[in-house]
Order: C-alpha cells, then structure tokens, then sequence
C-alpha cells in the first residue's frame, strides 16, 4: 500500500506535488492503524512501566499520523476544495474516536499513572518532568477516571464537535467565496485608490464581468471599508460581512454555535467542571474565569472613558465633514482614515510604496539575523502546494539547518481568510538526533498587478511581523519533545513571540532595514516615521474596547450554561452591551463568523490577545531600555523563551528573561491610557 500512497511512505519535506487527493483518506486510515499499534505495544510490555517505556514511547508514537495529518489539515486551510472538504468532514470523527481510544485506555493510563506516582524518586530534569505532568493530566482531564457510560458519552461529544466545528468553518468560508459587490459605474468608486481599482478591475475580467468587483476577503474588504466615499457601498459590503452564517439558509451557522457551546458545556460538566472555560483556563496562565473576568474588567475601566471620548470625537467629525448624524458600523474605517489623515497627515497610500512585499520580507529576515543570529536563503528546491508559496532554508552563522520556511502570501478561493502560523514537521531530539521543524505562515495580502509589485498597508505589516513572531517561535524552538517544541505552550501565551516582533514595525532604526519606496528606492522619511510613531495611538481605546468585546463574548459562551441560550443574536447582544459604541444593526451577528472560537484553538481564549499585549508591551521595554537590537536581551529571550517551548510553566520562563514578573503598566503607558 505504501507504495502507492506517498503519505504513508518515509519523507522528510512534505511531497505537495505527490500527493492526489485520493491519497488522504486512506493514509490517515492507515497511520491511525499504525499508532494503534505504537499504543499496544506500550500496554502489550512485560516491563515495569517507566519513563522510558511509556512515556516517552507515548510522546513519539504515531508519528506518522502527526505529519499526515499537519499536512491534510494545513492543505484544507490554505488550499482546499469541496473533496478536500469532504474527506475533512469523514476522518475528523475518525481522528476523535482514535484520541479518545488513547485517553480512555485503561491499561495506557494504569502505566501512565506507575510512573507518575513515583515521580519524585525518578530524578528527572524540568522538560521531563513537565512531560510527564502533561501526559498524566491529558488522561485525568480528559475522562480517564470516568465511569465507561460517562466515557462513551464523552466519545460521542467529541465525535459531533469535531464535525460541528468543520461545518462551522466551511459555512464562512462558502459565505465569503459566493459574496461579490460588482460596481459598473466608476463615478461611485470616488476615494478608492488606483491600485486597488486596478486589482479590482483585473477580478472582474477574470470572471468576464464589466466593472470591479469587491469581496469579502481582507485585501478586498478593508481598503473598501477605508476608502470608499460612496456610504451606500460601504453600507451594503459592511452589512454582507457581518451577516455570514446569519441568513437562516444552509449556510447559517446559529445552530452549529448553540450546539458547540452546549456541546463543550456538557463536556466540561462531564469532566467535572463548572463549565468550558474553567476546564480550558486550568492550563492556562490565566487559572480561572474569575481572572479572566477581573483582567477584561481592569482593562475595560481604563479603555471605555478613552473609547467613548475618541467616539465622539469621530462623530463630531464625521458630522462636520459630511453631515453624518450617527456613525454607524460602516463608517468608523472610513473617518476614522479621514481623521488620522488630517491629524497626522498620513495615510496608507502614502506608505504603501515603501512596504514592498519583497522588501518587508528581506526586512524582517534582517531583523531576525540581527537578534538571533538567522539567514534565510529562498529554494526552489523544495515541493510546495501552490505556485504562490515561497521556501527559504534557514540556517545559523556558522551554516547550521535550523528550519524550513514556507511562506504562502496572496488570497485566492480555497484558501480562508486571515493569517496564521503552521507547522508541517514539529522539532524534536530522538536518538540523539535534532530534527529540525518546518514552518510555514500563511497571510492574505494583495497580489501584485501588471503595474506595480505587492505592496502592504502598515497594517498588514505588522501582520507579516506578528506572523514572522510565530514562526521564530517555531524554528528557533530546541526541546527534546515535540509536545513540548515551539509553539506548544499554554494559549494565553503563545501570542507573546509573535506580538513583541510588531514592536521593530514602529521603529526608525528597524524601518530604515527594509522601508524603502519601490521605484526610487528611497529610505522612507523621516517625518513619515514620526508620524508612524506618533499615530501608534490613534483611537487606541476604540480599538482596545473592540478586542475586549470579543474576549467577553467568548466568556459569554463558554463561562457559563448555554443551555438556555435560544437566541444567539440576542446573546451576542447582551454580552456586547457593556463595550457598545455603535448603534446595532440587526442582519448582523459576529458569533456566526467567530471562526476563532468556533473552529479554531481560541474557545475561552480570546482575552489571550490582550493578556499577551501585557507581556509583549513589558518585554519591549527591556529592549527598548538596552538598545531595540541589543544582543544581550535577544540572547535572553532567545534562550528563555523561542527556544524553551512549553518546558516549564511559561511565568518561569518570562521570569527568567525578564528579571520579574510583567504589570500592565507599560502596555497601558503604550496605549496611551496612563501617562506613568
């Protein structure tokens, strides 16, 4: 069989351009075999149950399952179709039933449990020790001491979650391919930039269509939103956005969120919690909802006077320039561009031309040589699943492998929208051998035109910056286990890396590597890096009353019973009053879309975005304190945090890097929301 199927053949680079559709399936089927056959030869031994024989042999088992599956999964996200679709929909109750076969083995978990009631004789190091803590609690938290009634109920929750949340993606994704906005009078395309009608202009003939047409994907949808003078226009994009999976058709999601909610709040219940996100938020840095709870609190008290102040403001100018009497949803990209622009006299389209892709690129390569000793050096060696994505080896001074990098850039229809970090192969040391991982980012920015290359909005910059931050997480990770390697580390956590490399986007001495405009190949000015600087803040409180209205939407389904909950739109409703600046619109629902929470890892998790910003803001300042590019704090993070993964509890590691524990004060002296 293997030799007709190259997934389940030996490889080290993932074989995109090998592989047939076909091949999924039945590969996964297999490699879920095969890891069956790792777990019975741990149960099938003789042997007293040891670190060794069991724990480590769990945490390299079923290896091949792991990588067939990064890749099937990956390739659904950035590359996908309806049978890719299909197939995901087929082997994710397959893939649950497996993990649950593992979690609920009781001969697995009696010698799992051997070995951790002995732990304190069996002088293991901390990244041991560790791993032995996560592998006994994945077992406890997760239904091994449950009655086997209680368990099958438990096989069959995650059997239809893993399906709901797949529907819930695939529903969004369907929404924002069918959506077009084709505009055939060019008199109502006033404010738009001639760049984007160009882009615009070229979909419209791919599709032998007059006009433009704009879409519901990111590079399409925000510099609209910007730009557009047309209100009308903006009216009718912004009010399609917000209503997918919120039409009542067989693309609506408001069932699948009512039954994953109830799903998760059953399934915590079962396990003996009071609800998800005190289940999810146990090994989490944050411990509990109340923590949580407080955290959002904190920070809502310090943003809301500063949000509904810069509110009025907006309205008052809104009302001024255009005689808008309310400002609605529609409107805040728009004047709040207009704004900036007339305060800071700077807007995207001024920036653009020196954030060529290929530049910001180089820039960010550059900036991660300067910290981490890094060189990156594009292949065309390597196999990819798209024309698109871009390949780099990456290696050390002295010419050590250190990663594979892929990066996947420009939106196109079987791709989803957002930006996201990826592993294909995680590291690991086994047998004395450093595997090295290979890791990809995928974003979704503007494609190149006849006229001119891609050039990103300041936005997507930092996006490439806060991606890239992932990534070096990811390639610079050195641990003995993969469960343990990179990215792998508690949730509210993980946004440290990529959230503290933003900061280099706001600064001169990092600016002038790689801000270059396009055709001159002039270093962007200086005036226009003050003005970066000092519109850093613009609308800082509007902007951080947005991210804590998401995080006390997630809380609002996961922190307590959903099960009376009939209506999500009202809910979500509720749950938004207390951070409402804008007046509601009714076709709208972002629970619907809340792909995060909903299909992705971020359920009881959002807040992490902001709880992140408090590390990240902290840990800037010590750069900023001994140079942005001083060797001697980049050692220090390097080593205590990129490269120690989720070894020890993340406090630790920030401790150690740090000196003492973070304050919110240095993110809310950056926001502009304390002056000390």
């Amino acid at each position: 069989m293997s030799s007709q199927n190259i997934l389940l053949e030996d490889f080290n680079q993932a074989p995109f351009s090998s592989i047939k559709t076909s091949d999924y399936k039945p590969a996964i089927i297999k490699a879920i075999e095969l890891a069956q056959n790792d777990i019975e030869v741990i149960t099938s031994s003789k042997q007293e149950p040891s670190f060794e024989n069991t724990i480590e042999a769990l945490e390299f088992s079923g290896k091949k399952l792991d990588r067939v599956t990064s890749i099937f999964f990956n390739i659904n996200s950035a590359e996908t179709n309806e049978e890719i679709q299909k197939i995901a929909q087929d082997v994710s109750p397959l893939l649950s039933e497996f993990k649950n076969d593992v979690i609920l083995n009781n001969k697995l978990f009696e010698r799992v449990k051997k070995v951790y009631d002995q732990k304190e004789s069996l002088d293991l190091n901390k990244e041991q020790t560790t791993l032995l803590d996560q592998k006994f609690k994945a077992f406890t938290r997760n239904g091994a001491n449950l009655a086997s009634e209680d368990q099958q109920a438990l096989r069959e929750i995650d059997k239809k979650l893993s399906q709901l949340k797949l529907q819930f993606g695939e529903n969004v994704l369907a929404e924002t391919n069918k959506y077009e906005l084709v505009v055939t009078e060019e008199s109502r395309l006033g404010g738009l930039p001639e760049s984007f009608k160009e882009e615009a202009r070229n979909i419209a003939k791919s599709k032998d269509s007059e006009g433009w047409i704009f879409s519901l994907e990111y590079p399409s949808y925000i510099p609209f939103m910007k730009y557009a003078d047309d209100r009308e226009l903006r009216k009718e994009l912004s009010l399609a956005f917000g209503s997918r999976a919120f039409k009542g058709d067989e693309l609506d999601n408001q069932q699948n969120v009512l039954d994953i909610a109830k799903l998760r709040y059953e399934r915590a219940k079962l396990l003996g919690y009071n609800s998800h996100a005190h289940f999810v938020l146990e090994e989490r840095m944050a411990e509990t909802p109340h923590k949580v709870e407080s955290f959002l609190e904190e920070m809502l008290d310090k943003a809301r006077p500063a949000a509904k102040r810069e509110f009025n403001q907006l309205e008052k100018f809104a009302k001024e320039l255009d005689q808008i009497d309310t400002l609605q949803k529609w409107d805040s990209a728009y004047y709040a561009e207009k704004l900036k622009q007339k305060l800071f006299d700077l807007d995207d389209e001024k920036l653009k031309p020196y954030f060529q892709l290929e530049k910001v690129i180089d820039g960010v390569f550059t900036i991660a040589g300067k910290l981490y000793g890094l060189k990156f050096e594009q292949t065309t060696d390597v196999d990819v699943y798209h024309q698109d994505v871009r390949t780099y080896n990456v290696t050390d001074t002295i010419g050590n492998d250190i990663a594979l990098f892929y990066a996947d850039f420009h939106p196109r229809p079987g791709k989803r929208d957002g930006a996201w970090m990826t592993i294909y192969k995680q590291q690991s040391i086994e047998n004395g051998q450093n595997e090295r991982p290979h890791i990809s980012i995928v974003c979704n920015f503007t494609k190149p035109t006849e006229k001119q290359p891609s050039l990103l909005t300041f936005n997507e910059v930092t996006t490439l910056f806060h991606e890239f931050g992932h990534a070096l997480h990811g390639m610079l990770a050195n641990t003995t286990y993969p469960s343990l390697s990179g990215a792998n580390v508690y949730w509210d956590f993980v946004e440290l890396p990529s959230q503290v490399l933003e900061n280099w986007c706001y600064e001169q001495e990092a600016l002038q590597l790689f801000a270059k405009h396009y055709k001159t190949g002039e270093a962007i000015p200086q005036e226009y890096i003050t003005k970066i600087k000092d519109s850093s803040n613009f609308l800082e409180g509007m902007a951080t009353l947005r991210q804590l209205s998401f995080g006390m939407l997630d809380l609002s389904w996961h922190a307590q019973n959903p099960s009376n909950v009939s209506d999500v739109k009202a809910h979500e409703t509720e749950a938004f009053e207390p951070t409402k600046l804008f007046p509601d619109v009714a076709s709208n629902c972002m629970s619907t879309a809340f792909s995060h929470i909903f299909q992705g890892g971020y359920s009881a998790g959002y807040y992490s975005y902001k709880w992140a910003e408090v590390l990240d803001a902290d840990a800037f300042e010590y750069f900023t304190e001994n140079g942005i590019f001083s060797k001697d704090v980049a050692d220090k993070f390097k080593d205590n945090i990129l490269s120690q993964g989720g070894t020890e509890h993340p406090m630790e590691l920030y401790k150690r890097f740090r000196g003492k524990e973070p304050k919110p004060d240095a993110l809310l002296r950056r926001a502009g929301l304390i002056t000390k």
